[in-house]
């Protein structure tokens, strides 16, 4: 990461994973620095995300390649995307986005219209709800999977985000 970044450049996200058979959606805030420099979702090493999908799948995803872990997704209807297209932000943490572009969430039914149900990944993510809300889908918020979340044990944030993938996953 450049120190331009690092001075507060205006940082663009990730494009979403998403298509016709995507029936869940996983809506973060924004890709943090190690997301941004790997161009992966949820990259960070000690990110809960991908260990909490390898529990509800029963795959190994956490050492699995990106790529593969992508079409796991896909495989089981889920898609990957964040409420914001654009940020200003030093450092990883939500608290710290400033100037934030929301992505085209009235797009999501069109994108993806075998859509069922959004879930927010977060408070951050969660503060766009009135935007997910009017899709007329459920919509659930669920405790933020990233390692500065440390108040949830990963068996906390699991027992969630299961409740929420046997609802709508």
């Amino acid at each position: 990461m450049t120190d331009e970044v690092e001075k507060g450049a205006i940082l663009e996200g990730l494009a979403p994973v998403v298509d016709a058979n995507t029936r869940l959606i996983v809506l973060g805030s924004f890709p943090g620095a190690a997301s941004l420099q790997a161009q992966q979702y949820y990259g960070h090493p000690r990110n809960h995300f991908w260990p909490i999908l390898s529990v509800l799948w029963g795959v190994d995803l956490k050492d699995a390649p990106y790529e593969q872990r992508l079409a796991q997704a896909r495989c089981h209807g889920l898609g990957l995307w964040d409420v914001y297209a654009s940020c200003r932000r030093e450092g990883s943490l939500d608290s710290a986005i400033e100037q934030a572009r929301l992505n085209d969430l009235a797009s999501l039914t069109r994108i993806a219209p075998g859509l069922r149900a959004i879930v927010h990944n977060g408070g951050e993510s969660a503060r766009a709800m009135v935007h997910t809300r009017a899709l007329g889908l459920p919509v659930t918020r669920l405790p933020s999977t990233s390692p500065a979340n440390a108040s949830w044990s990963f068996e906390r944030k699991l027992s969630a985000w299961r409740a929420a993938f046997e609802d709508h996953g």
